[in-house]
């Protein structure tokens, strides 16, 4: 490796260490990360024309390897050290939410599903069923596409939580157009399952749609 290369790594890696967690500007995580898949030279070039490319850190961490490979320099390597890091984050999210009780780490469940679903192209629903202690038993992928009765069966979504033994449950979806502002079919597809569950004893504690832009509990709203 030429010597100039080789101590521009051994001064981010110094910066990386003594710096603390946001020494790093995001074109520099990425020059980090792909040290990785290439042993030689400088990859700030290629760090900067992916965040060109795709905006932000988090959005090329995210995109599909096949548009990856449309920015020049990037090799299968480089596809692999993205995904693993981006698989990394989702673990360490996902971990900070298991075992634990829900609504006293709820903004982990939002830091969670915000890394798990912000970036997705398509609408996808979720159904996490809690115990009576609140934490989760399941989080239970309902599908992908609009959410209205053709996506979320409400008879289906209730029968899934006594089933399982579940106590109360909150619904999850994210709005590709970036937007979480929740739509008249949000709303009542949310207030459909919670009357079906109150008799039973299966409480809708929440809805919480997220998007790019953010996320919105209809909870905090009053819609629920």
């Amino acid at each position: 490796m030429p010597a100039k290369a080789a101590g521009h790594r051994a001064r981010l890696r110094e910066k990386l260490l003594n710096g603390g967690p946001e020494a790093l500007a995001d074109y520099e995580v990425l020059e980090y990360l792909l040290f990785g898949a290439l042993a030689r030279g400088d990859t700030k070039p290629l760090a900067k024309r992916l965040l060109e490319r795709f905006g932000s850190l988090s959005a090329v961490l995210n995109a599909e390897a096949a548009a990856l490979k449309q920015v020049k320099g990037v090799s299968e390597a480089t596809v692999g050290q993205l995904k693993i890091a981006a698989l990394v984050a989702r673990r360490m999210a996902r971990s900070e939410v298991q075992d634990k009780p829900v609504l006293g780490s709820w903004q982990a469940l939002l830091d969670y599903l915000a890394i798990d679903m912000a970036h997705l192209t398509v609408e996808r629903v979720r159904v996490l069923y809690l115990n009576a202690r609140n934490r989760l038993l399941l989080d239970h992928l309902v599908g992908d596409g609009t959410i209205d009765e053709a996506a979320i069966h409400v008879r289906e979504v209730i029968r899934r939580g006594l089933d399982i033994g579940a106590s109360a449950l909150i619904l999850v979806h994210n709005h590709p157009s970036g937007s979480p502002e929740p739509s008249r079919a949000d709303i009542q597809i949310t207030r459909q399952i919670a009357e079906a569950g109150r008799p039973l004893g299966l409480t809708v504690h929440d809805h919480v749609i997220v998007g790019r832009e953010g996320h919105v509990s209809l909870r905090a709203k009053g819609l629920i």
